[in-house]
């Protein structure tokens, strides 16, 4: 399900009618600076689609007429997801989207969820306000390796957080462990070392100190 404090609501955002013309579209994207918005129903409970400003400038540039209705450049019309959407699942939907429509239980538009917010959920999760170092550590993929790769690590200190990357068509797999705020340099060498002396690689070591 997706968290409601991420989805900007219906009431925060700028639409269009779809009655709106394309040069009506043109101006509202232009004075909100948005590069595109929802298009709703007469109603504005109903999601028709996507207007981008893009499209709107290439449709003038090349003599289109400006007086059809907005409907007529609509994109995204079946790109959407509901409420009750789960997140992986809405992570993928999204992928090529600056932002994504959401549906209530009604089917009727309730907001958006933008990349931004993704990104935010993603950085929290990664921890990245309460690390020291991400080790990048590529393991064979098969039973066991995660395991054996965290319990060297717990050794010295707790793990943050875990990401798992899965190249197509790789027997490795690349983990991504974050070590907690109180990892100073040493401790992090020596996780390293031991990880190595299993005979894992520390492919990249981010120093989180620093950018963050």
């Amino acid at each position: 399900m997706i968290f409601s404090s991420l989805i900007k609501t219906k009431d925060q955002l700028t639409t269009l009618p779809e009655t709106a013309t394309l040069e009506e579209a043109l101006t509202v994207l232009e004075n909100s600076g948005y590069r595109c918005v929802p298009v709703l129903d007469k109603s504005g409970r109903i999601f028709r689609g996507n207007i981008y400003k893009m499209h709107l400038y290439r449709h003038k540039s090349r003599g289109g007429d400006m007086h059809q209705p907005v409907t007529a450049l609509l994109k995204n019309a079946t790109k959407f997801v509901s409420i009750n959407s789960a997140f992986f699942s809405v992570f993928f939907a999204m992928r090529d989207l600056p932002y994504i429509a959401v549906l209530n239980d009604d089917n009727q538009f309730y907001g958006i969820l933008t990349h931004h917010s993704m990104l935010r959920v993603l950085a929290a999760g990664w921890n990245v306000n309460n690390g020291s170092y991400v080790l990048t550590v590529t393991t064979p993929d098969e039973r066991g390796s995660l395991m054996t790769a965290s319990k060297e690590i717990t050794r010295y200190c707790q793990i943050v957080n875990v990401l798992s990357f899965d190249p197509e068509h790789s027997p490795m797999k690349q983990v991504l462990f974050t070590l907690p705020a109180d990892v100073d340099h040493a401790k992090m060498e020596k996780i390293v070392h031991r990880l190595q002396k299993k005979g894992f690689e520390v492919a990249e070591i981010e120093d989180l100190h620093h950018g963050y």
